[in-house]
Formats: C-alpha cells, sequence, structure tokens
C-alpha cells in the first residue's frame, strides 16, 4: 500500500564563528596596468560561488564591469587573510571586507584624481566605469589606465578590514549573542511511502530561504538546491552502520548517496529582508540550506503513516522494522484495552 503525508521543516542559523571567537576578514584592492582593479580577498572557492558573489560586491562597490576586476583570493603569498569558507561567513564576512576594501580605495582614487585634475576639493568627483570625473562638469575627468600609467602598476592601493560582532555566552546562565547575523528558512515536502518495502520517495518541495539580499539569484538558488540534495542522502541514503566503532558501509557499494535521479525540482522562494550591518544587505546562506529539509521530511513520514522516525537515515528496512513495531504495539492496545 503507498501512503501520502507533507511536513514542514523550520530552522534558524547564526553564521560566523560566533560566541565571541574573533572572526575576522581582510581584504586588499590595487590598481594595475591598463586600469584593471585587483581584489585581493583568501575566500577559497568550494563551489559555493563565492569568487562570483564577491567580485560582484567590489564591482557595485567601485562601480565598474565586473570584466574589469582581477580577482584573486588562492595565493596566500599575495593576499591578506580572509578567514576560513566556513560557518556560512563569506558573503557577510568577506563581502564586508571588500566593500570597506574597495570603499577605502574609492577614496584613494578621488584624492590623487584630485591633484591630478588641478581641483580645489574632491567635492563631487564620481566614480564610474573606470573614470573619475567632476559630476557637474564631466569633460574634468581622468581614467584608472592613465592613473595607472602615472604611477605605475600596483602602486596604488588600498586595504579593509571587517570584524563581526559576537559576544560570548554567559557559561552560568547561558545566556548572550553568539552569534550574528541570523538567517531563516522553511520548507514543505510530499512523500509516498510504500508500506511494503518501506521506500520513501519525495514528490513535491516548496523552499522558502531568507537571503537578505540576493547577491547572485542564481546562486543562491544554486545553493538551496545543494542543501536540499545532500539532506535528502543525510535523511534517506546515508548509513555509515558504525557498529563497535567500526564503519562497515565503508565503500560507495555499501554506502548509498543521492544521485540527480533521486533529486526533483524543488521550487525555491528567496526572501529579501536586507540585513543593515551586511554588505548590500547580503547573508551567506551556504550550510542552513540543508537543516530544514530532514525535519520537513520525517514529518511527512509521521504524517502518511503516524510512526515517528528518531534515527536517521530512514533506510527502507528501518522504516519497515518501525511500521512492524508501531503495528504490533497497536494490537497489544487493543488487545489489552490500553
Amino acid at each position: 500500500m503507498k501512503r501520502k503525508g507533507r511536513g514542514i521543516g523550520l530552522s534558524f542559523y547564526g553564521t560566523g564563528y560566533g560566541n565571541g571567537f574573533p572572526d575576522v576578514s581582510k581584504a586588499k584592492v590595487i590598481l594595475h596596468e591598463e586600469g584593471k582593479i585587483g581584489i585581493y580577498a583568501g575566500a577559497t572557492e568550494v563551489g559555493q560561488g563565492a569568487k562570483t558573489a564577491l567580485l560582484q560586491i567590489g564591482a557595485e562597490t567601485l562601480n565598474i564591469s565586473t570584466e574589469n576586476i582581477l580577482f584573486i583570493s588562492e595565493d596566500t603569498s599575495l593576499m591578506p587573510d580572509s578567514g576560513t569558507a566556513a560557518a556560512s561567513r563569506q558573503t557577510y564576512n568577506t563581502g564586508n571586507a571588500i566593500k570597506i576594501a574597495c570603499e577605502n580605495f574609492k577614496h584613494r582614487l578621488i584624492k590623487i584624481s584630485k591633484e591630478e585634475l588641478g581641483l580645489n576639493s574632491t567635492r563631487g568627483l564620481m566614480l564610474e566605469e573606470g573614470e573619475i570625473y567632476l559630476k557637474f562638469f564631466p569633460q574634468k575627468k581622468i581614467s584608472f589606465k592613465e592613473l595607472a600609467n602615472k604611477y605605475g602598476d600596483g602602486t596604488i592601493e588600498a586595504e579593509g578590514e571587517f570584524v563581526a560582532q559576537t559576544v560570548e555566552m554567559d557559561p552560568e546562565t547561558g545566556q548572550g549573542a553568539p552569534y550574528w547575523p541570523y538567517t531563516f528558512n522553511a520548507c514543505g515536502v510530499e512523500v509516498e511511502i510504500d508500506t511494503l518495502t518501506g521506500r520513501v520517495e519525495i514528490l513535491n518541495a516548496r523552499f522558502a530561504q531568507d537571503v537578505g539580499r540576493a547577491i547572485n539569484p542564481n546562486l543562491a538558488e544554486g545553493q538551496m538546491d545543494g542543501g536540499f540534495a545532500m539532506a535528502i542522502g543525510y535523511a534517506l541514503f546515508e548509513d555509515l552502520n558504525l557498529i563497535n566503532g567500526q564503519i562497515k558501509n565503508n565503500k560507495f557499494s555499501r554506502y548509498l548517496i543521492p544521485t540527480a535521479m533521486d533529486m526533483i525540482d524543488v521550487e525555491k522562494i528567496l526572501i529579501e529582508d536586507p540585513e543593515p550591518t551586511a554588505p548590500y544587505g547580503a547573508k551567506g546562506i551556504g550550510e542552513p540550506v540543508m537543516i530544514p529539509i530532514a525535519p520537513a521530511i520525517l514529518n511527512a513520514i509521521y504524517d502518511a503513516i503516524g510512526v515517528r522516525i528518531t534515527e536517521l537515515p530512514v533506510t527502507p528496512e528501518k522504516l519497515r522494522e518501525a511500521i512492524d513495531r508501531n503495528r504490533k504495539n497497536s494490537r497489544k492496545e487493543v488487545e489489552y484495552g490500553f
């Protein structure tokens, strides 16, 4: 027999290292030959789209196209420390550091351009598409390329540093503000369960994620798809089968992971409520996109067959055992009048 059920999972997640631990990101911006802008930040790319999102933050701040930026992020001899690619912190922390560095760089360029243009003030000087110009007299201008040619490659630069604000929790009371900012999400799923085999099939899913501000909506939705796929594995497939400290499912022929055939088209909803302390309001969502999925699946299983599962993953064998156990308990209740 097949039965359908629906479930919802909710979560909130504090990004960054948290609990008063120093959470520092640094970045550097340099003017290179041909007027190219080099942004240097130790934001390791592990598939989360850091290079793209952080590049966009820099381009927005400097009011230039991304094609004119050289983003260098994986050579520790060239760049300042931006902290780890962990704790869903790069968009917020390193994004802020890059924004600060670009703003400092912008001020430096304007100050130099004031001298080069023979002006008596920096008032009215604007940056746009690789040029510094006087807003009310645009003919008065100088390009990044001209400044690079005159001052030399790598001579004009600026740095930026961002330190996240967290408070260590009181060990006596458990009170404090260990993380900032927090992100929130909700996921609803519909499942179909074959009570004979114990197989759980996900039919539909709707997933809403608070992103603060979506720097790159496609990347944000990609993160949500990735989190959903990993959570399916966590909830239904990936069983280490740990017995007396030994992993029995120690190869992929035994340790099953979801494939593209197990993934569904998730209806994704980006909730934009800009965080005022974040770069253009953006929050990190790398890890939290995985959290509400398993609870939603477990709640849907309960809705379908009335069985609460308290151990993951919900393999067909485990679910069949739970169904049989539930039937036996039900018979006992009827037999003894419980």
